[in-house]
Parts: structure tokens; C-alpha cells; sequence
């Protein structure tokens, strides 16, 4: 029996690999975070015991907590799928969990998932890179844990492209000053989805000025740069909107 660090994508039981989704139906026990979309928990069998170790406002989990929850796990000798939104190595802190796992000497696999830093926009009809627009996008965490150094927003906003932000809500609205003071235009066009690819999917369009003052709630996947002015849905969206 394995541990498996599992990616659940962004939301949409639909955009599970076929892998993840046959270890979660097999799955004895699934350790999970907040970010999991319903419907993919939903397809937790009735047998298997849910564990819930989301990070909250108000309920933090410590990391180490949850990693040595998945080595007393990962001993017992059931199937442990420790399910996590997006993919487990971006912004996941799989990486941490691979390692006490290694160190334990307990036997675990990773699985990839599709990570809402490219499917949230996509699903906004959002293209991360277009050619003539963006030729490239860093993807970046707008949270730090205290005593961590921030990230240098000014000099980020000199590097060109696309700019995706993952849990950068509380702090958007200083984001946006920095990029600004690092050379980004005051207009630069913003896309925030929120829940994205789930039934409570919203996306908020802005100017970077804005970002600020934009009404946007957690989670949220915030773009910034000109294919933020995009909208390729699709013509299904567009029919839905009409």
C-alpha cells in the first residue's frame, strides 16, 4: 500500500486525471484540503474516512501536523490518498509532505493535477500567453508566512508577460500598488475567477488601479496583463450570458 499525494484540479470533478480519480475510488482513507471542489469530494466512497486538514481563516493546520499525520497514516498499510486542490508541487506544500514521507521510509507516489494557475483563466476564457500579447506568465503566491521575505513585486513587474497570482486576495490591493511602482500601467488589465470551474464560478474584470477596491472572495486566481482583457469562453458561455 502506498500513500498517494494527489492533485484534484481546480474544482471540477470532471478535470480529475483518470488516475486520481481511480485512487480516490479505492482509496481507505483521504486526508483533504478546503480547496477540494465538492463534487470531487463527492466521489470519496461511502466506506472511506474523510479527514479534513483544510487551512482556514481562524483554523490553521499546522504543516507539520499534517505531514506527520500521513507518516502515522502511511504505517498502517491502507490505501491513504491525501487529496489536494490543484497539484500537489505548486503552492501545494506537497514537496514537504513527499519529503517526511521519504524520510520515514514510507512508500508514496505523486500525482499530478491541473493547477487552477492555468485552468482558472482558462476557464475565464483567459489565455495565459497569446501571441503578440504574452509570450510567457510566472505564476506566484501572494501569501508569505510570517518571517518568510515577500515576494519583490516591483522587480516582478519587470520581467513582462503574464502575471498569475495564487492566494493573493487579502493582500491585493498593496500587490497592485507594487506593481505599479515597479512599472506596471495603472490600467493594466486584471481578471480575477473565483471558484473557478465549479457552479459558483465568478470572474471580476478590472483595471489594476482597481484591484483594490474590486469586490473578490477567496479562492480566487487573479491574472494581470493585457490577455486579462480577453474573453474566449467559448460560444456556450456566451449563449448562457444572452
Amino acid at each position: 500500500m502506498t500513500v498517494s499525494l494527489v492533485g484534484a484540479g481546480p474544482g471540477d470533478p470532471d478535470l480529475l486525471t483518470m488516475k486520481a480519480a481511480r485512487l480516490l475510488g479505492d482509496a481507505d482513507i483521504v486526508v483533504h484540503d478546503a480547496l477540494v471542489g465538492r463534487g470531487v469530494l463527492d466521489l470519496i466512497p461511502v466506506h472511506a474516512e474523510r479527514i479534513d486538514v483544510g487551512k482556514r481563516v481562524g483554523r490553521p493546520v499546522p504543516q507539520e501536523m499534517i505531514s506527520a499525520l500521513l507518516v502515522e497514516l502511511g504505517r498502517q498499510g491502507k490505501r491513504i490518498v491525501r487529496l489536494k486542490g490543484g497539484d500537489p508541487f505548486v503552492f501545494g506544500r506537497g514537496g514537504e509532505e513527499a519529503i517526511a514521507l521519504q524520510e520515514a521510509g514510507i512508500e508514496y507516489e505523486v500525482v499530478p493535477g491541473i493547477t487552477s494557475s492555468i485552468a482558472a483563466p482558462a476557464a475565464a476564457g483567459v489565455p495565459v500567453t497569446h501571441r503578440g500579447v504574452s509570450a510567457a506568465f510566472t505564476v506566484v503566491t501572494g501569501h508569505r508566512r510570517p518571517g518568510e521575505p515577500d515576494v519583490d513585486w516591483r522587480s516582478l513587474a519587470k520581467v513582462g508577460g503574464t502575471i498569475v497570482i495564487l492566494m493573493g486576495v487579502t493582500h491585493r490591493a498593496a500587490i497592485a500598488d507594487e506593481l505599479i511602482v515597479g512599472g506596471l500601467a495603472p490600467d493594466t488589465p486584471v481578471a480575477a475567477i473565483q471558484s473557478a470551474t465549479t457552479d459558483d464560478e465568478a470572474v471580476v474584470r478590472c483595471a489594476l488601479a482597481d484591484l483594490g477596491a474590486a469586490i473578490v472572495e477567496s479562492p480566487a486566481t487573479i491574472v494581470v496583463g493585457g490577455v486579462a482583457a480577453f474573453d474566449l469562453s467559448g460560444t456556450a458561455a456566451l449563449a448562457q450570458r444572452a
